[in-house]
């Protein structure tokens, strides 16, 4: 699509390992945080299973958000921002507060000396020292609050992208989005 193209249908957009690799760590977030609000309902097999999920669910968003970094910085597949820097900004927050999320997944099982799992596949302790049970509460004390800016972040960017293209109405969803890309595109 050439540039005078994608200024007539609205701003440029992503390629689709960018798409696939945004949407895998929109549901990797939601799967994530969903599991760690709602396991205390359940009795201890099925709470732990869900523990089990959240571990190896959580190593892949790890993984998802270095690929998709890692993409990023091949040439041609780093677009510029929508608008502001604050988009940006809020970007490179995401992505530094998942990847520290995914450090403090590990130090948490680690230094409580026990394995990170994924999906059944055990991690043993590396180079984490054991800590005493409070040091250990303290850390996922902390993995709980970075949850929590992740998920008013993520929320921060999608109300932003919304009302861009609803009311400022300049089609930024269409960068990722391929229905909304291709019914302007009529296609």
């Amino acid at each position: 699509m050439s540039a005078a193209h994608k200024s007539a249908v609205g701003p440029a957009t992503y390629d689709g390992v960018s798409v696939t690799l945004h949407w895998i760590t929109v549901a990797l977030v939601l799967i994530q945080f969903g599991f760690s609000k709602t396991w205390g309902l359940f009795a201890a097999p099925m709470r732990r299973e869900m523990i089990m999920l959240h571990m190896g669910f959580g190593i892949l968003l790890g993984l998802a958000v270095i690929a998709r970094i890692v993409w990023r910085l091949i040439p041609g597949h780093r677009l510029p921002p929508a608008h502001s820097g604050a988009s940006k900004a809020v970007h490179y927050l995401l992505y530094a507060f998942i990847l520290f999320e995914f450090v403090l997944g590990f130090v948490l099982r680690w230094s409580g000396g026990e394995a990170m799992i994924f999906f059944g596949l055990p991690i043993p302790p590396v180079g984490v020292p054991h800590v005493s049970r409070a040091t250990n509460d303290s850390i996922g004390v902390i993995h709980s609050l970075v949850g929590w800016v992740i998920i008013i972040l993520a929320t921060g960017h999608a109300l932003s992208g919304v009302y861009h293209h609803f009311v400022v109405k300049d089609r930024v969803l269409a960068r990722m989005i391929p229905a909304l890309r291709s019914s302007r595109e009529g296609g």
